[in-house]
């Protein structure tokens, strides 16, 4: 299985080509479109939302996991293993959570370059044909070399801000709810809001925070807008009071 995880935006042109390149290599392997509205150019926030959703999926799926603000720079490309799931992307951060909080890893910089490769959508020209060969067990050893860790580095702490905005108005924030009581206390735009187990029990149009179907904390509003309501984005910083 091949999952899709990307800024590029559904409704563009640029994942059919991507789609194009992994049906030519790897046409029995299932594609799962997982997201492509990631945060435009936002690495840490797509760090955290990636290391929240890929555990979904089973051991030996290939991640093609793209956010490349730094596209065509001399950023690594890299092909990661961590705990039995396959990961190829940018070296930029994108994939740094998930190296954190991984108990093993195994990383390759992608040091093949193909005859025609564009500058600004190594997506399709270098991701793209490396995820397939992955995916179909034909691992690329002649185009990689094995390195000691990710460039990029980050922490396993959480992200106590937004790091996702659905479209019903709903704010996933980076940090992980596990280990947070009943009555604990969130603040965010001023407001303190309580915690719920669901959306029914809040009154309608409350605002209130709750874990996801992820694990996360998400504030949302009982029929409304959390986003709009409080004037929120991706990177407001969130408080837990207690």
């Amino acid at each position: 299985m091949i999952v899709l995880f990307t800024d590029f935006g559904a409704d563009d042109l640029y994942i059919g080509q991507v789609k194009a390149v992994l049906a030519h290599t790897a046409p029995d392997v299932p594609v799962i479109d997982l997201l492509h509205s990631a945060p435009n150019f936002d690495i840490d926030s797509s760090a955290h939302l990636l290391a929240a959703l890929y555990l979904r999926f089973s051991p030996g799926s290939v991640i093609f996991a793209v956010v490349d603000p730094g596209v065509g720079s001399a950023r690594d490309a890299v092909v990661m293993v961590a705990d039995g799931y396959w990961f190829v992307g940018p070296d930029n951060g994108l994939l740094s959570v998930v190296a954190a909080r991984a108990q093993a890893t195994r990383i390759w910089r992608i040091t093949w370059r193909p005859e025609s490769l564009s500058q600004t959508f190594h997506g399709r020209d270098l991701f793209a044909p490396i995820a397939a060969w992955v995916a179909v067990g034909q691992f690329p050893a002649d185009k990689l070399a094995e390195t000691n860790a990710l460039q990029v580095q980050s922490s396993a702490v959480d992200r106590q801000r937004v790091i996702y905005i659905d479209h019903y108005g709903n704010c996933m924030t980076g940090m992980r709810a596990a280990g947070l009581g009943s009555d604990a206390v969130l603040q965010v735009a001023g407001q303190e809001l309580r915690r719920t187990k669901t959306f029914y029990e809040a009154m309608p149009h409350e605002v209130f925070w709750y874990e996801n179907s992820l694990g996360l904390v998400e504030v949302a509003i009982n029929q409304g807008s959390a986003a709009q309501s409080l004037g929120l984005q991706v990177g407001t910083v969130i408080t837990m009071l207690k």
